[in-house]
C-alpha cells in the first residue's frame, strides 16, 4: 500500500485548487473544489478571487445569471453552494434529495404546532401552498418573497425559530416554503436583491430558469459521480472524511468506494482512498493565498491536523464553521480579519520564512485594495476574526 506522506498532501491542495497557479475563469474555480460554498454571499466572491485571474464580482455574476453556466443549490450537510451546471443534478441526487423527507416533516410540524394550521392539516395546506407559490412564480418568472407574499398571502404567516435559545427568530412562512421547493429541486436562487454580498435572492422555477428541470440521474450513478470529481480533487481523503463532506452513510459510502475503484493508501497511522490513477507524486509548488470563512478548501476535510496543526479550535467556530484563514504551501498559517477602515490584520500561529512572510504582506496589500470600499462582517466569524477586525 502506497504511503502519502503529508508534504505530498499539502502539494496536491495547491495544484488542485486553483491555488497555486491562478486560473482563468469562475468555472475553473468551481470544478477546481467540486463547488464552492455559498451559504456565506461573501465567501462564493472571495473564493474566486483567491484563485481567478484578475477576478471582479462581476465576472461571477455573468457566471451565475446571464450566461447561467453555474449554479446556486442547496447540497451536502444541508449547505448552499456554486456549483458548475452540470453537476447539480448528480448533487441533487446523491445529497440534497435525503433532506426532503426531514425538512418537510420538520415544517409541518412547526406549521402545526405554532398555530399556522390545525394539527393534522399542515401536508395538505403545504402542498396547496407549494402549488400557489409555484404558480405566482410562473406568472411572475423571477421574484423576491415580499412579490411572492403579495401573490400568495399564506407566505405572510410567521413561524418563531430556535425558541428560547440564543438565536431564536421570527421569520416568514415565505422562507420555510421557498426553502422547501427549492430542496425538493424545483425553484432555483437567481440575482440578490442587494450588492454581492447580499444574502436575499429572488427565485424562479428550476425549468424555466435553466430551461428544463434537472435531468434525472440513476441515484448510484450520482453518488459515484460526485465521489469521483471530490475525490479527484480532495484525495487522499479518509472514510470520515468521505462521510463527512458528503453527509453519507457509512454504507453508502463503502459501495460508493467500491463502484469507483477507489485505491487504499496510508496517510501516516491512518487509511486514505485515492483515485485508481492518482498514485503519482505531485511536485510542491511555493504560494500563499487568503481564504474567506468556509471556503470549500478549509472546510474540505473531517480530519483536518495535517493542514491546520493544533489551531482548530481558533480557525472554527463551536459550530464547525472555519473563519478567514491563511495558507502558505498547502497549510494554514494564520488567520485575517477586515476591519471597520479597511485594512487587513493577520495573526500568524507559526514560523514561517523570509520569503513566505514577503509574499503574505503583499498578498494582503492586494486584497485591502481589491475590496476598495466594500466592508464585509462573516456571517458565521469565528472569535479570532472579530478580534481582528476589532470588533
Amino acid at each position: 500500500m502506497r504511503r502519502l506522506p503529508v508534504t505530498e498532501r499539502r502539494a496536491r491542495v495547491g495544484a488542485r485548487h486553483g491555488l497555486a497557479r491562478k486560473l482563468a475563469s469562475v468555472e475553473e474555480a468551481a470544478l477546481s473544489v467540486v463547488a464552492l460554498h455559498s451559504s456565506d454571499p461573501a465567501t462564493v466572491h472571495l473564493s474566486c478571487r483567491a484563485r481567478v485571474e484578475g477576478f471582479e464580482p462581476a465576472d461571477l455574476d455573468d457566471a451565475l445569471y446571464v450566461r447561467k453556466t453555474l449554479v446556486r443549490m442547496l447540497g451536502m450537510r444541508r449547505t448552499l453552494f456554486v456549483v458548475p451546471r452540470d453537476l447539480a443534478p448528480l448533487m441533487h441526487e446523491a445529497c440534497t434529495k435525503a433532506l426532503i423527507p426531514r425538512e418537510r416533516t420538520r415544517l409541518v410540524r412547526m406549521l402545526e404546532q405554532q398555530g399556522v394550521v390545525t394539527p393534522g392539516g399542515g401536508e395538505r395546506w403545504l402542498d396547496r401552498v407549494q402549488t400557489k407559490t409555484l404558480a405566482a412564480l410562473e406568472r411572475l418568472g423571477e421574484a423576491a418573497a415580499r412579490e411572492l407574499t403579495a401573490e400568495v398571502p399564506e407566505l405572510a404567516n410567521k413561524l418563531v425559530l430556535g425558541a428560547g435559545s440564543s438565536w431564536e427568530a421570527s421569520v416568514g412562512v415565505s422562507t420555510r416554503v421557498l426553502f422547501m421547493l427549492a430542496t425538493e429541486g424545483r425553484i432555483v436562487r437567481t440575482r440578490p436583491l442587494g450588492a454581492w454580498t447580499s444574502g436575499q435572492y429572488r427565485w424562479s422555477p428550476v425549468d424555466r430558469w435553466l430551461g428544463g428541470p434537472l435531468p434525472v440521474v440513476d441515484h448510484d450513478e450520482a453518488c459515484a459521480g460526485l465521489l469521483r470529481r471530490w475525490l479527484g480533487r480532495f484525495g487522499p481523503a479518509t472514510t470520515t472524511d468521505i462521510r463527512w463532506w458528503a453527509g453519507w452513510t457509512a454504507k453508502l459510502t463503502a459501495s460508493t468506494l467500491s463502484a469507483i475503484g477507489a485505491v487504499e493508501v496510508r496517510l501516516g497511522d491512518a487509511q486514505g482512498w485515492v483515485l485508481p490513477d492518482d498514485v503519482e507524486p505531485v511536485a510542491p509548488e511555493r504560494w500563499v493565498a487568503f481564504l474567506p470563512g468556509l471556503d470549500p478548501t478549509v472546510m474540505g476535510w473531517k480530519e483536518r491536523a495535517w493542514y491546520l496543526g493544533r489551531h482548530e479550535r481558533d480557525l472554527f467556530d463551536t459550530n464547525g464553521n472555519a473563519g478567514p484563514t491563511v495558507w502558505a504551501d498547502g497549510r494554514v498559517v494564520g488567520a485575517w480579519g477586515q476591519t471597520d477602515a479597511g485594512n487587513i490584520r493577520v495573526r500568524l500561529h507559526v514560523r514561517v520564512d523570509a520569503r513566505t512572510r514577503s509574499s503574505i504582506e503583499a498578498e494582503r496589500e492586494r486584497l485591502r485594495a481589491w475590496f476598495g470600499d466594500v466592508r464585509i462582517r462573516t456571517r458565521f466569524g469565528t472569535a479570532l476574526e472579530r478580534s481582528l477586525a476589532g470588533r
